[in-house]
């Protein structure tokens, strides 16, 4: 095999690699499996079929529904990553005894409140993670975020003072403490410190 011939097959590799590239860029790799997983759960069947079709419709709408990449600190730690975990079941099985005993109670219809907590952190990642956690906890739901601010807007049952909606900031600033410290990046940490 001469010199130009192998600059040739190299060049070819490198184009074909190139438009694979474009199809499917590995950085959106878990987005892709994801979407191909859902699709199949819609489709309830696992078949070659539900998988080919999922390919296509993940890729069509990753191009066509462009997001920005989500930027990963590149560190999880186990142990505080459990912690979270617990907290956040521990506040799941609490939260609905009290908002089923919201709903059987006699007596008025408990207050509501919408706050803004203002977050410490302008990962994407962590801001997500925190309004999801916020929203499975029962009595709470994000109504808006601004992404911008870092600000999270939650609708929050049953505060019919200040103390309940300060309890709540608090609540929100562990949850969100408990996740830099699981996936957080290291100047997060220092500033939630």
């Amino acid at each position: 095999m001469s010199a130009d011939t192998g600059r040739l097959s190299r060049g070819k590799r490198r184009f074909r690699a190139g438009r694979i590239e474009r199809v499917v860029r590995l950085h959106e790799l878990p987005l892709l499996i994801g979407l191909i997983v859902t699709w199949m759960a819609l489709w309830h069947e696992v078949s070659w079929m539900s998988f080919i079709s999922g390919v296509v419709v993940s890729i069509t709408a990753t191009r066509v529904f462009y997001l920005p990449p989500v930027t990963l600190a590149g560190r999880f730690n186990p142990w505080w990553a459990l912690v979270y975990l617990g907290y956040f079941l521990w506040h799941v099985a609490v939260a609905s005894f009290q908002v089923a005993w919201l709903a059987v109670r006699p007596g008025p219809v408990p207050m509501t409140s919408i706050i803004a907590v203002h977050l410490r952190t302008r990962s994407d990642f962590i801001m997500t993670m925190v309004g999801l956690t916020n929203s499975l906890i029962p009595g709470s739901l994000v109504a808006e975020v601004d992404r911008a601010q870092s600000i999270l807007y939650l609708h929050v049952i049953n505060t019919p003072t200040q103390k309940e909606i300060r309890e709540m900031r608090r609540e929100v600033y562990r949850i969100e403490r408990l996740l830099i410290l699981a996936v957080g990046s290291r100047s997060e940490m220092e500033a939630t410190a």
